[in-house]
């Protein structure tokens, strides 16, 4: 049963398997193990980001594309959450038709860009999407009646997603059984299913020409293979994912402005947990986006801790100050370069492939 739900494509380590295993089921109850407010928050941030980072992979791992207007498409998602939900009210129906509208849009401009892009060469097409999102992000910023502006947007959800409605006053193992829970657990189960979606994607036949095209997209238009047709729809399906993801974190945070869903440290933000989980590895968007934004969370308060007992050596003191928590990151995410070249997945794979 579960060979099926991941398409045959098994984590083909032992370590792998239990790394994945412990991370899902920590996910899925963090509220219970996890209390307070801000290991929710983590958590309900990694689930989004395993989507949005799994979508770019198909791109860029699977395709060999390399596109800096992912996160448009995710704000895209995000605003169409938002903007409905002002317009109709916390319905529903107001969130299923800014769905269908996120995703039209979405659906359009990745066709427009894929068939004006994609016939170029990859540093062209990179730079191309670079502009179209960079525009992208100045209209959301300008077009302040429709989008909020800087401000951004500030939304309700239906009732029953919102911490003041309980579905019993009794608590379950000390958690209040309200509608933020139900909503974590609506973002756990879009995530899961978008996922093996994705998963299920790359290992069909569609997925195996898209390797082929990363591969060497000549020998693959040489054997009868349109590779414009197919890096093109490659491109749409990621965007349409992305924006799913785009539509997770609306619904969770119940805010959308463009330095939440466009700016282009997030896209960065994506591109590293890509190299750390382990580019062309559906699962390392699991791992990668785990890791990442685990220490993007806490490192500040591992470093205040750690501070706080150096303090009868000053200078170490100091180098661990909270402050410098980027510097630290910067240098977690080099020593993971250096030691996982392939990602967390590719070596642990290649380790279980030597060991036999």
């Amino acid at each position: 049963m579960l060979q099926r739900l991941l398409s045959n494509d098994l984590p083909r380590s032992r370590w792998l398997a239990l790394l994945l295993a412990g991370l899902v089921l920590a996910l899925a109850l963090t509220p219970f193990i996890f209390p307070g407010v801000k290991a929710l928050n983590v958590a309900a941030k990694v689930l989004v980001f395993i989507v949005l980072v799994a979508s770019f992979d198909l791109l860029l791992g699977y395709t060999g594309i390399v596109s800096f207007a992912h996160t448009m498409f995710f704000g895209i998602g995000a605003y169409g959450i938002a903007i409905a939900t002002n317009s109709m009210g916390p319905s529903w129906s107001a969130l299923a038709m800014g769905t269908v509208g996120a995703l039209a849009l979405s659906f359009v401009l990745a066709l427009v860009v894929g068939l004006f892009s994609l016939r170029v060469r990859a540093i062209f097409f990179a730079m191309i999407t670079l502009a179209v999102a960079s525009a992208f992000l100045t209209l959301a910023s300008q077009l302040h009646e429709i989008t909020g502006g800087e401000d951004g947007l500030t939304f309700k959800m239906p009732e029953v997603l919102t911490p003041s409605f309980e579905f019993s006053e009794t608590p379950f193992l000390g958690v209040s059984l309200d509608g933020r829970l139900l909503c974590y657990y609506l973002l756990f189960s879009m995530a899961v299913v978008l996922f093996l979606a994705l998963v299920r994607i790359v290992n069909s036949p569609f997925g195996r020409v898209l390797q082929a095209i990363r591969e060497n997209e000549f020998r693959a238009e040489a054997i009868g293979y349109r590779v414009v047709v197919y890096r093109t729809t490659s491109a749409i399906i990621s965007a349409l994912f992305a924006t799913m993801a785009g539509v997770m974190l609306a619904v969770w945070l119940r805010y959308n402005g463009p330095d939440t869903s466009l700016s282009f440290e997030i896209m960065m933000d994506v591109l590293l947990i890509v190299v750390i989980g382990g580019m062309g590895t559906m699962y390392g968007a699991v791992i990668g986006a785990a890791l990442f934004l685990f220490a993007q969370s806490y490192l500040q308060d591992l470093l205040r801790l750690g501070s706080e007992a150096a303090v009868s050596v000053p200078w170490f003191s100091a180098l661990l100050s909270p402050d410098r928590w980027l510097l630290w990151l910067g240098l977690l995410f080099v020593l993971s370069v250096y030691y996982f070249p392939t990602g967390v997945v590719g070596r642990l794979r290649a380790g279980a492939g030597s060991s036999k």
